[in-house]
């Protein structure tokens, strides 16, 4: 048996949830570009940095886009800059005609505006010459473009993190990633590289969100990267965020203490491990005589002019700083599996060999992986744990899948997730929606229940006792809107009073293909009986509801025939079709109606199913709870649940 650990905290994911949508609260949003005219072409080749910039934020779903503004000389600058507050960056150029970028920035500086001032040069023995002979203490960075406009988009996301990484760590433990280089070439070719690979890997998140909002709000949490270019700015950074680094990109030879140090590099790397153990280190230099040196201290080495440094850098990131898959290996390296996600995570576990778990547990790669991939709870609760706190590895792989499980337990609990054909597995606290607009009245009240059972953490006052609600899945009022569309029968229907005629031509109509499929998806890991339950978007209006106008049907789903089964499920669900005659669009509806302040048109329609008897976990109720009033529409018969409250 492996050592028992104390109870973790409990994972609030709603709480984890709300946290993401409070991160990066600096964005730039509107660019001051101070330059000539020829330069300013030559950044934007045409319009091509815009269109970079839009894609970007639009592959990025971000909120809004930075726009560029340009201006030929520092005067005109400052004077925008002043009547205009919306400037959240400035970029120029060493020289604008009236005054030097030193010069602007100690303007802008004494003006008394926050806002960061980064120069952007072109020629690197002018930018010596300039540092040589101006003091640069008021510009933020200096950066060489050499040819690659994602320079900019670098440029952007240094400046975001450096004014966000102190509340995005405190708020959530985001992690860090330290870039230590003195030398502004090669740091303006890094950049472009690292950030290049936090923006793929935030895309690659996407399809891991659980609905569409936790999607957007998790890419915010991407790794915030931090520039040094000398050993006092460097220390600072690891003794402040040191327990959220996830790995130090560093130069060998930088300054320390005003001069040069050689192997500057190689003490902050043995100080970072000394904090971190575990932290992955690639040390870089053009003297390839410290390759032995950084090997045999377990760090990882990069020779600064190869032709291939970039890519070795970007293998690098993917491999050590777990942006990529997570590689199963064996003890000898060889590799044995690959996960894409969390969901293949899991199912690997069960699979691989018991020493590549150990192999990895050691290395604290699992922790690693899930930091760099935003899952912060579920990482921060493997980290501390070692492979000797467990007598055997099988015990190890038992843990890790138990956390694994009860970290994505707990989401399904709390958010209501999107639907998806590839990811969808069976739980007993799912809750999910097929399409977009509303869940409708029952799903809704459904729903709240659930966050209200969550929030009180109802379960801790009933020992032995499971108060919850049954997995569901929602078909929302879009798939209605879309059914009606597709098949012509807005008009129809709003005009019609033939209760029979209605029927006919809406039982005739077909399913949309989308949530058809989305449906068989679903029918293909489920076989426990179902509750099929037609809502709408007005069931729960307070004051004019239409409650207990619809009814729930059940369906065995036995049928060893997947085709058959999907047939009905689509009948019973049929917009929700079964329980269509005389109630969705005719005289039930239209007489009840005109007594209230509701329009026909907003009678969208949406259907909920769940588990009904003869689920493995909602099979029985106490007799107790049999005599329920019809008032609530519970279908209960001698203990057994056949249906969800109409609550």
């Amino acid at each position: 048996m492996g050592v028992r650990h104390a109870p973790d905290p409990v994972i609030d994911a709603e709480r984890l949830f709300e946290g993401f949508e409070n991160l990066m609260p600096f964005r730039v949003q509107d660019i001051l570009l101070v330059s000539s005219l020829y330069d300013s072409f030559i950044l934007r080749e045409d319009g091509r940095l815009n269109e970079l910039l839009i894609g970007e934020s639009l592959e990025l779903n971000l909120q809004q886009i930075p726009g560029i503004t340009h201006v030929s000389s520092g005067a005109e600058a400052l004077a925008l800059a002043r009547s205009q507050l919306r400037f959240n960056l400035i970029v120029t150029n060493l020289e604008v005609g009236d005054m030097d970028a030193a010069q602007l920035a100690r303007e802008v500086k004494n003006a008394g505006l926050d806002v960061p001032v980064v120069v952007l040069a072109y020629d690197y023995r002018e930018i010596k010459n300039f540092v040589a002979r101006n003091p640069v203490t008021d510009i933020d960075r200096i950066f060489l473009w050499q040819g690659n406009v994602r320079i900019l988009i670098s440029i952007v996301k240094y400046i975001e993190d450096e004014r966000n990484v102190f509340h995005d760590t405190e708020a959530m433990g985001v992690p860090v990633v330290l870039v230590v280089e003195d030398n502004i070439r090669y740091y303006s070719s890094f950049l472009p590289v690292i950030y290049t690979e936090l923006i793929t890997q935030s895309r690659s998140l996407i399809s891991e969100g659980i609905n569409v909002a936790h999607k957007l709000v998790r890419m915010r949490a991407r790794p915030k990267i931090l520039l040094c270019s000398n050993y006092e700015e460097a220390a600072q950074q690891v003794m402040k965020y040191g327990e959220y680094l996830l790995g130090v990109v560093s130069d060998v030879e930088f300054p320390r203490g005003g001069e040069l140090l050689p192997d500057a590099g190689f003490q902050l790397a043995r100080m970072v491990r000394g904090m971190v153990p575990d932290v992955p280190i690639v040390l870089q230099s053009s003297r390839t005589e410290f390759m032995e040196r950084a090997q045999a201290g377990g760090f990882s080495f990069l020779r600064k002019r190869s032709p291939t440094l970039l890519g070795d850098l970007r293998q690098f990131l993917m491999e050590q700083f777990g942006f990529g898959d997570f590689v199963f290996r064996l003890p000898d390296h060889t590799e044995v599996a690959r996960a894409s996600d969390l969901n293949a995570l899991e199912t690997l576990l069960h699979e691989v060999p018991a020493e590549s778990i150990a192999y990895h547990g050691q290395r604290n790669h699992f922790s690693h992986w899930l930091m760099a991939r935003t899952e912060f709870a579920l990482a921060q609760k493997l980290r501390p744990r070692k492979v000797s706190d467990f007598a055997t590895y099988d015990d190890l792989r038992r843990d890790l899948i138990e956390s694994i499980a009860e970290y994505r337990s707990e989401q399904s609990q709390v958010l209501i997730g999107d639907f998806s054909s590839a990811t969808f597995k069976p739980a007993e606290a799912l809750f999910l929606r097929i399409g977009g607009g509303s869940l409708g009245g029952k799903a809704r009240g459904l729903a709240f229940v659930r966050h209200l059972l969550h929030s009180h953490r109802v379960a801790r006052h009933f020992a032995g006792v499971q108060v919850a609600v049954p997995p569901t899945v929602v078909l929302a009022t879009d798939a209605f809107d879309q059914f009606l569309r597709e098949n012509n029968l807005l008009d129809f229907a709003i005009h019609s009073t033939d209760d029979a005629e209605i029927e006919r031509r809406f039982l005739a109509a077909s399913l949309p293909l989308s949530p058809r499929e989305d449906l068989r998806a679903f029918l293909a890991e489920v076989r426990y009986p179902l509750a099929v339950r037609s809502s709408s978007l007005l069931e729960d209006s307070q004051y004019l509801p239409f409650t207990g106008v619809y009814e729930t049907f059940m369906l065995a789903n036995q049928d060893p025939d997947l085709d058959m089964r999907l047939h009905q499920l689509t009948e019973a669900s049929h917009p929700w079709a079964a329980v269509l005659p005389g109630l969705l669009w005719g005289s039930a509806i239209t007489q009840f109606l005109p007594r209230t302040a509701n329009e026909l048109r907003r009678r969208n329609r949406s259907s909920c199913s769940g588990p009904g008897a003869g689920g493995r976990r909602w099979g029985k109720v106490p007799d107790v709870l049999s005599a329920v009033s019809s008032e609530y529409r519970a279908v209960l018969v001698r203990g057994r649940y056949l249906g969800e409250l109409s609550i």
